[in-house]
């Protein structure tokens, strides 16, 4: 069947395969950026089944958080950027994360106690949206939604696994940024642009962290550290810091770099975008001043 593009935008490459890596075959740098929830494509299946508008997709979106990292990628920095949208599969979860009742073919005994995330309808496969209500006119078979998490959830994080172990191994060390968007926080949790997840401390050296506030706040950039988000199962799943494989979740205003309706790019994106690769080579820049100290 053919694919479906909400809001007819355009895709700016193929989209082939469930993502696009870029970079990864000669490694320059010790950083990897990934992308999970830009993906503007929408299979057919997705909208035959649908019991909402599809504009209702949208908020799943990180609407051209893609973008943000094309800087980055033009830099050389690799990159690895979802294609399927998060309706499809959300790559920022558990692949046990189902909410068995949108599912046919499989039973409760099959699967852990169910996490908030599911409780709230943000599975691996989205079933609900609050204030909406169900996704989905008819239950998925099970049998589709384990092709989904094999050919797309399982493949995303293996390559991500395999070219963190190659920086490691080249460099000593590897970084994950890992690209998010949000929606604008409300006014009581203040002015913030920028949200840094560490998973308190778990997933990254405190240096980084502290590197990455220091970095957004001198560019004028208003940033938080862990609050509201402090990072999901991609985190979890890739940083081993007792290995030196750290990761990061940016989660970047939408109101920042998109348009009034929070739908189209405006002129803020490519500065967003410039500010991100220069993380990425102030992030880089520790690696290597790390690991020259190491060798006085």
């Amino acid at each position: 069947m053919a694919d479906k593009i909400v809001e007819n935008v355009a895709p700016a490459q193929s989209h082939e395969g469930p993502f696009l890596s870029h970079n990864i075959d000669d490694l320059k740098f010790p950083l990897l950026i990934s992308v999970p929830h830009a993906g503007r494509v929408y299979p057919e299946e997705i909208m035959s089944n649908l019991a909402v508008p599809a504009a209702h997709l949208l908020r799943l979106e990180d609407r051209y958080a893609d973008r943000l990292a094309s800087t980055a990628i033009d830099k050389g920095f690799s990159a690895i950027v979802a294609h399927r949208p998060r309706a499809w599969v959300d790559l920022n979860r558990n692949r046990s994360e189902i909410d068995v009742d949108m599912v046919n073919g499989l039973s409760l005994s099959q699967l852990p106690a169910p996490s908030l995330k599911v409780r709230g309808g943000l599975g691996v496969v989205p079933s609900r949206l609050y204030g909406i209500g169900k996704l989905w006119r008819q239950k998925w078979q099970w049998e589709d939604i384990r092709s989904r998490l094999d050919s797309c959830h399982e493949p995303y994080h293996c390559t991500i696994a395999a070219v963190l172990e190659r920086m490691r191994l080249k460099f000593g060390c590897a970084i994950l940024l890992d690209l998010h968007s949000m929606p604008p926080l409300d006014q009581q949790r203040g002015n913030v642009d920028i949200v840094i997840g560490d998973r308190f401390g778990r997933s990254a050296g405190s240096r980084y962290s502290e590197l990455a506030m220091s970095f957004f706040e001198q560019s004028g950039i208003a940033a938080r550290l862990n609050h509201p988000y402090a990072g999901g199962y991609i985190l979890e799943r890739h940083s081993e810091v007792e290995k030196d494989v750290h990761a990061l979740q940016l989660e970047v205003d939408r109101s920042y770099y998109l348009d009034t309706d929070l739908r189209e790019p405006s002129d803020r994106l490519p500065a967003m975008a410039d500010h991100i690769a220069n993380l990425a080579i102030r992030m880089v820049d520790q690696i290597n001043s790390q690991f020259l100290l190491a060798a006085e």
